[in-house]
């Protein structure tokens, strides 16, 4: 057999052979790695096209390294952050940037007050069970009875405001664990998306089975409306 069959056999033997459970996650956690590098890079690019005067806004700061890049800047921030653990640490890692306005709310369509739920680790690794806490039920790994109560705050009025204000906001950055689908369905329904530069969103449908045909219409009617330059719904 020539050396070229028999690398053919093994990569067919490998392919046959099942991963094992530690296998998979180190597969995961490649990919996701990867993800947060192109996430990074493509943030990069955006950040070199900000400047003072510029609005940027942080909706799912966690513990704010984002924020610190968009503050870097020199455009005027404004980070909002519901876990009261993460805006702790946020609140830290942004103390000596002036630019930055912090707010320890939720956003969403609406305005109240909600649950955020917590992952079922968090108690086990606060800093990295942060990133999953999550206004909307039904999440995978969340642990429902471990909440906290926090502020939600119109994210439509307030983005409405600040476009009637400047004329248009820079940038957008949204991650906050599936309640980005109610949001951004609302903000496209009240025609807000126009006055934002740039949105890049990280969606959340591979934790949120029941809501995957909503995140699969959201997907083809952004596409559909808004140029890849201006709306990213795969930043991570």
């Amino acid at each position: 057999m020539s050396d070229q069959a028999s690398n053919r056999a093994r990569r067919a033997a490998r392919a046959k052979t099942p991963l094992t459970e530690e296998e998979r996650k180190a597969r995961r956690r490649a990919k996701r790695n990867l993800r947060q590098a192109e996430a990074m890079g493509f943030l990069k690019g955006v950040t070199a096209m900000l400047k003072p005067g510029d609005l940027a806004m942080d909706c799912g700061a966690n513990v704010g390294v984002v924020t610190r890049l968009l503050a870097d800047t020199g455009a005027e921030v404004i980070s909002y952050e519901p876990d009261p653990y993460a805006f702790e640490q946020l609140t830290t890692a942004v103390k000596d940037r002036a630019n930055v306005r912090l707010v320890n709310a939720a956003v969403g369509a609406s305005s109240g007050t909600v649950r955020l739920m917590r992952a079922a680790n968090f108690d086990d690794n606060m800093k990295g069970a942060s990133v999953k806490s999550t206004i909307v039920d039904g999440g995978r790994t969340i642990d429902a009875d471990n909440y906290v109560d926090v502020a939600l705050l119109n994210f439509l009025e307030i983005i409405r405001a600040e476009i009637d204000k400047r004329g248009e906001i820079a940038f957008v950055k949204m991650d906050i664990e599936g309640a980005e689908l109610d949001l951004l369905e609302a903000m496209d329904a009240a025609d807000l998306i126009k006055g934002i530069r740039c949105l890049v969103v990280e969606t959340h449908e591979r934790k949120f089975a029941d809501l995957r045909p909503r995140f699969r219409a959201l997907r083809e009617t952004f596409a559909a409306k808004y140029p890849a330059r201006q709306v990213n719904l795969d930043w991570i």
